[in-house]
């Protein structure tokens, strides 16, 4: 599989540390907390630049004491980053069915993470042993799909997941297929990186 070079620009840590503080703030409003007028002011002045307005995939993820409290997103790039932080924020604070909706009382518990993703690509593969020998552990994020069955595991997986066997037989029960389903069957498979931001601890 020949990597194709990925013309966006990379955001910088300061960018990074403003979308983390949009995925804050939208979550903040949604129960109800009050944004100083200086600091929605700020953030909004941040967010005018137009390298927000680039549409990609964008999760937000929620941890509290290192424990996944909820992730949400979009791999499919058809929506801006400023749109997809904001949405997803809210997804994965309330709408993830795996966890109840966040409280106040978690709202300075939580640890926020924001990935961007590069455009996917299909592998182009011919067996399991060619599959695997074209994944990148801690690299690459995953893509399964088959018919309306799909799922997708962001890179940061590979940490709780890093035998690749492992790692695909996970996705293929979180897309709702046997476990053994990547190498009985045949699905399409696609890769993507992230650039990761993280809230200072």
């Amino acid at each position: 599989m020949t990597k194709k070079q990925d013309t966006f620009k990379k955001l910088t840590k300061k960018q990074g540390m403003t979308l983390l503080k949009l995925a804050r703030h939208t979550i903040m409003k949604r129960l109800g907390k009050k944004i100083s007028k200086t600091g929605a002011k700020s953030l909004d002045t941040e967010l005018s630049h137009k390298v927000f307005q680039t549409q990609r995939g964008t999760f937000v993820t929620l941890h509290i004491d290192g424990q996944l409290r909820g992730c949400i997103g979009n791999y499919t790039g058809d929506e801006t980053i400023l749109s997809g932080v904001k949405r997803n924020a809210l997804n994965a604070a309330f709408h993830d069915p795996r966890f109840p909706s966040l409280t106040t009382s978690e709202l300075k518990q939580i640890d926020i993470e924001v990935s961007i993703l590069t455009k996917q690509e299909q592998i182009e593969y011919k067996d399991r042993d060619d599959l695997i020998a074209q994944l990148r552990p801690n690299i690459d994020g995953v893509i399964i799909r088959k018919r309306s069955a799909r799922a997708v595991f962001l890179p940061q997986v590979w940490s709780q997941l890093s035998d690749p066997e492992e790692f695909l037989s996970h996705l293929c029960v979180k897309a709702g297929l046997l476990h053994d389903a990547w190498q009985t069957s045949r699905l399409d498979f696609f890769t993507f990186q992230v650039q990761c931001f993280e809230e200072d601890k």
